[in-house]
């Protein structure tokens, strides 16, 4: 069902909030981007989803103000889509819906795991399976009658390895038993070490255990993972063969769902480490995509993930082609490329 907007409000309010940074833009009905703004992590699971949303306030204030509604009364916008990491299951997307209710953004409001977002970013229409490696990881599939399908995404308890965090511990833990004898020799416990400026992998844990170094920094350690392994070592390789073995096992257990194993079908690669496009990843990835699932499209989206949001706004508003392709070509004007 789509909704007409407004005729005195811009079309939709855009938030995708990811792990690690949130964008927040103000698109008009026409697909025009009007305002955006930028700021840290969602983290609902660590401040509750009401907490959440209202730290989202002074985003949307900011691509407001950007877009020269410096104050309003009543609804900012005709429709708020917002595209949420953590929200995970369909409970959290509707607790998530109705702690954004509550705020004067949007005559309506819709909430979906923002993995939906980049598989709107990446396809024409509701079809397809997207696949993000981010801080964490996820996948989701979708087709035109509503059908999906979808993971719990709740990290290890639920099966879930890899994506930044799960790369950056996963070296760690081999660079860490490198140096105590516990494993094999790896050159991620010297690089590790020379990248934080400490004098051993050993230490950088302590210096995380003790908060002199935020955990949230050993993301870091997947640009050291890439350039070790690029130089050949084993331990390293490894890690990036079980990413994108974890990747191909996502996206065709989602094809498998949906019965689209059989027909040509786009597979949307997002996230950090996928749009960083290593070539050690993605060939890898392809290559196994190709045998598992032979009329599989990989596609790499690089373009904001706050795209998608929009995209899925203008969608519940009913808006054509033309406001689709304004959109667009501010966000994305090269659009997904084949992996």
């Amino acid at each position: 069902m789509t909704h007409q907007p407004e005729p005195h409000l811009p079309g939709v309010l855009a938030i995708d909030a990811g792990n690690s940074k949130t964008d927040v833009a103000l698109i008009g009905a026409d697909g025009t981007v009007l305002g955006t703004a930028r700021g840290g992590g969602f983290t609902p699971q660590h401040v509750g989803g009401t907490a959440a949303v209202a730290g989202l306030a002074p985003l949307v204030e900011a691509a407001a103000a950007a877009a020269g509604f410096t104050t309003w009364t009543g609804p900012l916008t005709s429709h708020v889509s917002a595209c949420l990491a953590n929200a995970d299951l369909p409970i959290e997307e509707e607790g998530l819906r109705t702690a954004l209710e509550s705020h004067p953004w949007g005559l309506s409001n819709t909430v979906v795991n923002d993995t939906f977002g980049l598989l709107r970013a990446g396809t024409d229409g509701p079809r397809g399976v997207a696949v993000v490696c981010g801080a964490g990881i996820n996948c989701v599939g979708l087709l035109p009658d509503g059908r999906t399908a979808r993971f719990p995404a709740l990290g290890e308890i639920t099966g879930d390895w890899g994506g930044g965090a799960g790369l950056a511990v996963s070296s760690m833990w081999h660079a860490v038993r490198s140096e105590d004898g516990r494993g094999g020799p790896t050159t991620l416990a010297p690089a590790i070490a020379e990248h934080f400026g400490l004098p051993s992998a050993g230490a950088v844990a302590e210096a995380v255990h003790l908060g002199h170094l935020p955990f949230g920094r050993l993301h870091e350690i997947v640009r050291v993972l890439f350039a070790v392994a690029q130089d050949g070592d084993a331990a390293a390789l490894e890690l990036i063969d079980r990413q994108a073995d974890e990747i191909t096992r996502l996206a065709v257990v989602a094809l498998r769902r949906l019965e689209l194993l059989d027909a040509p079908t786009p597979v949307v690669l997002g996230g950090g480490v996928l749009a960083s496009r290593q070539p050690l990843l993605l060939d890898n990835l392809t290559a196994r995509l190709a045998d598992a699932a032979p009329l599989a499209e990989p596609r790499v989206v690089v373009a904001p993930p706050v795209l998608g949001a929009a995209l899925l706004g203008l969608d519940h508003l009913g808006a054509g082609a033309e406001a689709q392709a304004r959109v667009r070509t501010a966000y994305d004007p090269a659009r997904p490329v084949a992996a």
